[in-house]
């Protein structure tokens, strides 16, 4: 660490705004591209190394002047923007909930019975039309949830095999619902 670091970080520590301005003239070049490469959007990574200056600044008393500088910035500039990302996944699940609440609230009678009919038709298909293979897979998948990759450990098959049986079955339950319509 240079020796002009640790006085601009000694006065900042005693409130001084002109070191302060210092190390933010200084540092906020390399902060911002530091974010950038994390986050991919410059708007939002501004916004990010100006909300780390200004936590900076709040805890300017507590400043060790013996430490890294950007590696300080770099790690709060690193925990905002996780906290931006968890914020944003729960900002997105709780608008496909909403979403889907307005939506079940919104749907007709007659639309939910077209959903139980075409469900019903298409177990229907599954258990008549296709061979054993292709019905496990194409349940263990779209019933039951699991992933190509879980699907080819539990038949012990490969996940190529586990793509085609299901590409196979899904093309035979198209057909066979084409032909119903």
């Amino acid at each position: 660490m240079q020796q002009a670091e640790k006085i601009l970080l000694e006065n900042v520590k005693h409130s001084d705004k002109d070191s302060f301005k210092k190390l933010y003239l200084q540092y906020h070049p390399v902060l911002f591209r530091f974010v950038v490469s994390r986050v991919h959007d410059k708007d939002l990574a501004e916004d990010i190394v100006q909300d780390t200056f200004i936590r900076i600044w709040r805890m300017r008393r507590s400043l060790a002047s013996d430490k890294s500088f950007f590696s300080l910035i770099a790690k709060i500039s690193s925990n905002l923007s996780k906290d931006y990302f968890k914020h944003e996944a729960v900002r997105s699940r709780h608008q496909e909930d909403i979403t889907e609440l307005y939506g079940q609230q919104s749907d007709t009678l007659e639309k939910s019975l077209e959903t139980v009919f075409m469900q019903e038709n298409i177990l229907n298909i599954v258990h008549r039309y296709l061979p054993l293979k292709q019905s496990t897979v194409f349940l263990l998948s779209r019933i039951e949830g699991n992933t190509n990759f879980e699907i080819a450990e539990i038949l012990g098959i490969s996940l190529r095999t586990v793509e085609n049986q299901l590409y196979r079955a899904l093309k035979t339950i198209r057909k066979k619902i084409k032909r119903n319509m």
